[in-house]
């Protein structure tokens, strides 16, 4: 009797199932329509206030709400038709653009309250699908998919949030802020008729009666205890939180490297420019055997690139070892992706994904304030190169701490 063939696992595999095709494009165009509307909306805030602290409010208005309830929109997740959750938060984000359009005629008469009002709607729906869209994505693709169709996610998701911005300023540029958010309207629709397009999947399977608070305590625990989780997520909050050097960029074009706002621009592309190409050679070439140990090793070697740009005073020294910092961190952010898709049952994935947005959240929002920080009380440079030091220790801890993880291989894609 001849053996069955095993399953098509390439990335040609994945790309041909069109449900999969239909959640990719929904993810691009809300993420453009998103990028897009914070680049008009902290514009347009900071021509009418003309206060820089504006701007760091706005970050606050929408984070608040959506980090505040990200472990109930957990359990909402792992509850419910996450299809319909998708669908309820794509239409506030079709509202809130609608209401940016005809809010931004009259923004000088209305004042700033009006958007922080949008802003902080925004944030409540981030809440809920941040967790339910990749428990959902999961539900899409074969289990044995998984991993390449991480790969492009990623890949997608860092193409559409380097494209975004850039759409915003030439949208606002040319027609105007209406203009640029009738065009995120426009976008978030093709994003609900895509998700659309999307059959129904099974509601995850959950204790019913099960109090809210019990079922993110089940979460947080389920979390804690698995090495490749909890391992993988600290290594992503520390990197950044104390690695990271993107808030002090103005500060190294301006005063250390002396390349002006054109060096800015490079300083700030490069490390999307790594991050993106390496994303792209994922889909291609997943990172699943070894897995534990490569995503130690990229986070080291961001460590590396961060003490190297710290050190550096040549401004292509500099833009290279962003680069590979971004190429690093882009290995990383597919391996996490794909463990969370993996390592976590359907019925926990949505609580899963909230933990870590909640790591990523913390790290991105208080990252840029350890930074500035850091540099007040270090001096710029000492500050990153000393961040990147840490960074190698975190690495060194973790890997002692978490033998699971050093050891996880993501190509065996039976559940645990």
């Amino acid at each position: 009797m001849s053996a069955s063939p095993l399953p098509d696992t390439s990335s040609r595999a994945v790309l041909q199932l069109p449900e999969f095709r239909a959640m990719l494009l929904a993810a691009v165009t809300s993420t453009l329509a998103g990028r897009a509307v914070a680049l008009t909306v902290a514009y347009q805030l900071y021509q009418i206030t003309k206060n820089p602290l504006t701007l760091g409010v706005l970050g606050l208005v929408e984070a608040i709400p959506a980090l505040s309830l990200a472990l109930l929109g957990g359990v909402v997740a792992d509850r419910n038709d996450r299809r319909r959750i998708l669908l309820a938060t794509i239409t506030v984000e079709i509202l809130c653009a609608g209401g940016f359009a005809l809010y931004a005629p009259h923004a000088a008469q209305l004042g700033i309250w009006p958007i922080l009002a949008l802003i902080f709607t925004l944030g409540v729906a981030r809440g809920f699908s941040d967790p339910a869209l990749p428990a959902f994505q999961a539900q899409v693709v074969p289990r044995e998919l998984l991993l390449r169709a991480s790969a492009w996610r990623s890949s997608a998701w860092q193409a559409a949030a380097i494209i975004g911005p850039a759409l915003g300023g030439v949208l606002y540029a040319s027609i105007g802020a209406a203009g640029a958010y009738v065009f995120a309207f426009v976008l978030f629709l093709v994003s609900l008729g895509a998700v659309l397009t999307v059959k129904p999947k099974p509601k995850p399977q959950f204790t019913p009666g099960e109090p809210v608070w019990d079922s993110v305590k089940v979460g947080l625990a389920f979390v804690v205890q698995r090495q490749v989780l909890v391992g993988s997520m600290a290594l992503d909050l520390f990197s950044v939180l104390f690695g990271g050097a993107v808030a002090l960029l103005p500060i190294f074009a301006s005063d250390i490297l002396a390349v002006g706002p054109v060096g800015l621009g490079v300083l700030v592309a490069a490390p999307s420019i790594g991050a993106l190409g390496i994303m792209l050679y994922a889909t291609k070439h997943p990172p699943g055997r070894n897995a534990g140990r490569t995503l130690l090793t990229a986070v080291a070697g961001f460590g590396v690139c961060m003490v190297t740009f710290g050190l550096s005073r040549n401004f292509a020294l500099s833009v290279a070892a962003l680069i590979f910092a971004g190429l690093f961190d882009g290995i990383s952010m597919v391996i996490r992706s794909a463990t969370l898709q993996l390592k976590a049952p359907d019925h926990m994935r949505g609580r899963v994904n909230a933990v870590s947005g909640m790591f990523i959240g913390a790290s991105n929002e208080l990252g840029a304030f350890e930074s500035g920080v850091a540099a007040r009380l270090l001096g710029t440079a000492r500050s990153v190169w000393l961040g990147g030091i840490v960074t190698l220790v975190v690495v060194a801890v973790t890997a002692y701490l978490a033998p699971e993880l050093r050891a996880m291989d993501l190509t065996d894609v039976a559940e645990d």
